[in-house]
């Protein structure tokens, strides 16, 4: 039996969507509230806010692997008082919690959704971030998934749960939110973009291909114990995937094309300066080692995975 945390978020659901017709598993998924129906086949159970005090015991029980895909997310402009603390309080003490209890409850396999913000913010030009890199995190939020992963190995030891680490980039696909939804907004409106002659490489991961990895670390020999990063297979500039979203889309392309230097010290006079190390640096991600060990390709092409997230965008703009 398998146990999905973030059962209604965008990559729990994705999960459950992919396991649910798959009859060699038995799922149960966990729900904050009352608001998301599930297959038949799914056992739902409602916990609440995860915490350093959730009771998971009714969740736990015959669960042999746990993918907790659940965390208080990274966003651009926090609005509570101290974001380092809540982030520690849901992404490490809340992630701990759930993963002592599944240890004591005879859990074999603990799969969690870190981040590549663990390794670091940017990488030079062709350079790219290894599972064997000094995490680097610069942000609450990269902090918090560093310190989970930490406890994660430490009560590996002590207890004997097979933890696996999977730590994405941007992931995208169908229902996408946040930034890359707002890039799809413009997109699709024609609105012209001074990101035109941007070169950088950026990792972005498909939807589907997080989910395919995911899936194959539920009972992967090789994947116990182990820290993957994943990725498309494909880096592109933010020009690049401007190009290829638009064509996604159906829609031209209206880009601009800026200087980066120029577009970075704009960003910088209006406060904008993390955003435009976003759309001007680089962030490279190399899944050599995940390939290898598990013998793991991406089943998509970043051009299939824009194309879906294209189309969940037109189903509900």
């Amino acid at each position: 039996m398998i146990l999905v945390t973030g059962a209604t978020g965008f990559v729990g659901s994705a999960v459950i969507g992919q396991l649910s017709p798959q009859q060699n598993f038995t799922l149960t998924a966990v729900i904050r509230q009352d608001n998301h129906s599930f297959p038949k086949s799914v056992n739902v159970v409602k916990i609440g806010d995860i915490n350093p005090n959730t009771d998971w015991a009714a969740a736990l029980q015959g669960i042999a692997v746990v993918i907790h895909t659940a965390a208080r997310v990274h966003v651009m402009q926090d609005d509570v008082a101290d974001p380092s603390t809540e982030f520690r309080r849901v992404n490490v003490a809340g992630t701990l919690n759930l993963a002592q209890q599944a240890a004591a409850a005879g859990v074999k396999r603990f799969i969690f959704i870190s981040s590549i913000k663990v390794n670091g913010e940017e990488t030079s030009f062709g350079q790219p971030f290894t599972a064997k890199d000094i995490p680097a995190p610069s942000d609450p939020y990269g902090i918090s998934k560093l310190e989970a992963e930490q406890g994660l190995r430490q009560l590996s030891d002590k207890n004997g749960i097979e933890v696996v680490i999977i730590r994405p980039p941007l992931v995208y696909g169908s229902g996408v939110k946040a930034n890359f939804q707002t890039m799809m907004r413009w997109l699709n409106k024609g609105v012209p973009l001074p990101l035109g002659a941007i070169h950088n490489k950026r990792s972005l991961v498909a939807l589907d291909n997080l989910v395919n990895l995911i899936i194959t670390c539920i009972d992967h020999p090789a994947a116990a114990n182990q820290t993957f990063l994943v990725a498309d297979g494909e880096d592109l500039s933010t020009t690049e995937l401007l190009q290829r979203m638009a064509h996604a889309l159906e829609k031209p392309a209206r880009l601009i094309p800026v200087p980066s230097r120029l577009l970075e010290l704009g960003a910088s006079l209006i406060g904008k300066k993390a955003l435009a190390q976003r759309l001007c640096g680089s962030l490279q991600v190399d899944i050599s080692k995940t390939c290898e060990t598990l013998g793991w390709t991406p089943p998509i092409n970043v051009d299939v995975g824009l194309r879906r997230a294209a189309a969940g965008y037109k189903a509900k703009p």
